[in-house]
Protein backbone atom coordinates (compact mmCIF):
# COMPACT_ATOMS: atom_id res chain seq x y z
CA UNK A 1 0.00 0.00 0.00
CA UNK A 2 1.34 3.39 -0.98
CA UNK A 3 0.08 6.43 0.88
CA UNK A 4 0.35 9.89 -0.65
CA UNK A 5 0.01 12.85 1.68
CA UNK A 6 -2.18 15.63 0.29
CA UNK A 7 -1.60 19.18 1.48
CA UNK A 8 -2.41 22.68 0.32
CA UNK A 9 -1.84 26.16 1.67
CA UNK A 10 -5.38 27.02 0.51
CA UNK A 11 -6.77 25.16 3.53
CA UNK A 12 -5.71 25.53 7.17
CA UNK A 13 -2.50 23.80 8.17
CA UNK A 14 -2.94 20.84 10.50
CA UNK A 15 -3.19 21.88 14.15
CA UNK A 16 -2.19 18.42 15.39
CA UNK A 17 -0.50 15.20 14.37
CA UNK A 18 -2.43 14.55 11.16
CA UNK A 19 -2.38 15.29 7.43
CA UNK A 20 -4.99 17.35 5.59
CA UNK A 21 -5.70 14.23 3.53
CA UNK A 22 -4.18 10.88 2.62
CA UNK A 23 -4.59 9.24 -0.78
CA UNK A 24 -4.44 5.45 -1.17
CA UNK A 25 -5.07 4.30 -4.72
CA UNK A 26 -7.99 6.37 -6.00
CA UNK A 27 -9.46 6.91 -2.53
CA UNK A 28 -8.73 10.09 -0.56
CA UNK A 29 -9.39 10.30 3.18
CA UNK A 30 -9.95 13.91 4.23
CA UNK A 31 -9.26 14.96 7.80
CA UNK A 32 -11.83 17.04 9.59
CA UNK A 33 -11.97 20.69 8.67
CA UNK A 34 -13.10 23.38 11.08
CA UNK A 35 -13.85 26.98 10.06
CA UNK A 36 -10.30 28.31 10.16
CA UNK A 37 -9.19 30.80 7.52
CA UNK A 38 -6.04 29.35 5.93
CA UNK A 39 -4.16 32.64 5.64
CA UNK A 40 -4.65 33.71 9.26
CA UNK A 41 -5.46 30.43 11.05
CA UNK A 42 -8.22 32.41 12.79
CA UNK A 43 -11.65 30.92 13.41
CA UNK A 44 -14.56 32.46 11.52
CA UNK A 45 -16.67 33.91 14.31
CA UNK A 46 -19.54 35.62 12.50
CA UNK A 47 -22.14 32.92 13.08
CA UNK A 48 -22.90 29.31 12.28
CA UNK A 49 -23.75 29.78 8.59
CA UNK A 50 -20.44 31.58 7.95
CA UNK A 51 -18.60 28.81 9.82
CA UNK A 52 -20.28 26.17 7.66
CA UNK A 53 -19.37 28.02 4.45
CA UNK A 54 -15.73 28.25 5.57
CA UNK A 55 -15.61 24.52 6.30
CA UNK A 56 -16.89 23.73 2.80
CA UNK A 57 -14.35 26.15 1.29
CA UNK A 58 -11.59 24.36 3.20
CA UNK A 59 -12.83 20.95 2.08
CA UNK A 60 -13.00 22.21 -1.52
CA UNK A 61 -9.34 23.28 -1.35
CA UNK A 62 -8.22 19.88 -0.05
CA UNK A 63 -10.34 18.00 -2.62
CA UNK A 64 -8.83 20.10 -5.42
CA UNK A 65 -5.30 19.54 -4.10
CA UNK A 66 -5.98 15.80 -4.38
CA UNK A 67 -7.23 16.14 -7.97
CA UNK A 68 -10.96 16.03 -7.28
CA UNK A 69 -13.85 18.19 -6.14
CA UNK A 70 -16.60 18.11 -3.54
CA UNK A 71 -18.86 16.09 -5.84
CA UNK A 72 -16.31 13.26 -5.73
CA UNK A 73 -16.93 12.83 -1.99
CA UNK A 74 -18.74 9.56 -1.31
CA UNK A 75 -19.07 9.93 2.48
CA UNK A 76 -19.04 12.89 4.85
CA UNK A 77 -19.36 13.11 8.61
CA UNK A 78 -20.65 16.38 10.02
CA UNK A 79 -19.99 17.09 13.69
CA UNK A 80 -22.22 19.76 15.23
CA UNK A 81 -22.13 21.35 18.67
CA UNK A 82 -25.85 22.06 18.35
CA UNK A 83 -28.14 19.81 16.32
CA UNK A 84 -30.53 22.76 16.08
CA UNK A 85 -28.19 23.86 13.24
CA UNK A 86 -29.08 20.73 11.22
CA UNK A 87 -31.41 22.57 8.81
CA UNK A 88 -28.86 25.36 8.29
CA UNK A 89 -26.07 22.91 7.46
CA UNK A 90 -28.37 21.21 4.94
CA UNK A 91 -29.03 24.57 3.26
CA UNK A 92 -25.34 25.46 3.12
CA UNK A 93 -24.35 21.99 1.91
CA UNK A 94 -26.88 22.19 -0.94
CA UNK A 95 -24.93 25.18 -2.29
CA UNK A 96 -21.74 23.12 -2.66
CA UNK A 97 -22.94 19.69 -3.85
CA UNK A 98 -24.85 18.42 -6.85
CA UNK A 99 -27.07 15.35 -6.68
CA UNK A 100 -26.47 12.53 -6.09
CA UNK A 101 -25.30 13.63 -2.65
CA UNK A 102 -22.69 11.67 -0.70
CA UNK A 103 -23.61 9.33 2.13
CA UNK A 104 -23.60 11.34 5.33
CA UNK A 105 -23.88 11.32 9.09
CA UNK A 106 -24.65 14.34 11.26
CA UNK A 107 -23.44 13.85 14.81
CA UNK A 108 -24.08 16.03 17.83
CA UNK A 109 -21.02 16.41 20.04
CA UNK A 110 -20.06 18.41 23.12
CA UNK A 111 -16.89 20.16 21.98
CA UNK A 112 -14.70 20.90 18.93
CA UNK A 113 -11.17 22.31 18.60
CA UNK A 114 -10.69 26.07 18.88
CA UNK A 115 -14.33 26.67 19.82
CA UNK A 116 -15.69 25.74 16.38
CA UNK A 117 -19.39 24.92 16.02
CA UNK A 118 -18.90 22.52 13.08
CA UNK A 119 -16.33 20.07 11.72
CA UNK A 120 -16.60 17.93 8.59
CA UNK A 121 -14.43 15.06 7.36
CA UNK A 122 -14.92 12.82 4.37
CA UNK A 123 -13.89 10.11 1.94
CA UNK A 124 -13.44 10.93 -1.74
CA UNK A 125 -13.20 8.52 -4.66
CA UNK A 126 -11.33 10.07 -7.59
CA UNK A 127 -12.67 9.41 -11.09
CA UNK A 128 -10.62 6.95 -13.10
Amino acid sequence: MTKQIISTDKAPAAIGTYSQAVKVGSTVYLSGQIPLVAETMELVSTGFVDEAHQVFKNLTAVCEAAGGNLNDLVKVNIYLLDLANFAQVNEVMSQYFDQPYPARAAIGISQLPKGAQIEIDGVMELPM
